[in-house]
């Protein structure tokens, strides 16, 4: 009976096993989610630019980019979402965690490291429950980011961006500077 017990719980942990994800497949997976994220964000930019200029696009980035959020995280099944060390959306405040990451990002940025290549990953607790977390950076482009986030801001965009966001510090941004980051946060089963 013993040896039956010990085959059954030994072939239930292996059958576990290999149903669990890899932390590298959780990598590609939060690579594709923050890929899904930031096109259809940056193509809802682009239309907003081209309608309407900056101004427009501010409004446009205002009303869609918590919705692409919360379909990119619907749609996953985790949290996807966007975080800075200077926010724009109070909305976005960091975590712990996430802070921690997003100075260990500036510092790796100011080491040198390609900030188009940032990322970071890793198996933590959250709120008492295992979770996979990743972060990718999102450093700042010239061209179109620096129309908002930058320091050369024309006054229209400065008045359209305090009446959407009162205490706005997304701005002063240089090209390569990291304005911030996606953020995922997978539930371990």
């Amino acid at each position: 009976m013993k040896k039956i017990l010990f085959c059954a719980v030994a072939l239930g942990l292996m059958a576990t096993a290999a149903h669990a994800k890899s932390e590298q497949e959780r990598v590609m997976e939060s690579r594709a989610a923050v890929k899904g994220f930031f096109g259809a964000l940056k193509s809802q930019l682009v239309a907003g630019l081209e309608a309407g200029g900056p101004v427009n696009a501010i409004g446009t980035c205002n009303t869609a980019a918590p919705g692409i959020a919360a379909e990119t995280s619907k749609k996953a099944g985790w949290s996807v979402a966007r975080t800075s060390l200077k926010l724009r959306n109070q909305k976005n405040a960091p975590d712990a965690w996430e802070k921690a990451v997003l100075e260990t990002f500036d510092k790796r940025r100011a080491a040198g490291e390609d900030p188009m290549q940032m990322e970071f990953s890793e198996v933590t607790t959250v709120d008492g429950k295992k979770a996979f977390r990743y972060m990718k950076a999102i450093p700042t482009a010239a061209k179109p980011c620096l129309a908002c986030h930058g320091s050369k801001i024309k006054p229209e965009v400065i008045a359209k961006l305090d009446q959407l966001y009162p205490g706005d510090m997304a701005r002063g941004y240089k090209p390569g500077d990291i304005r911030g980051a996606f953020t995922i946060t997978q539930p371990i089963e």
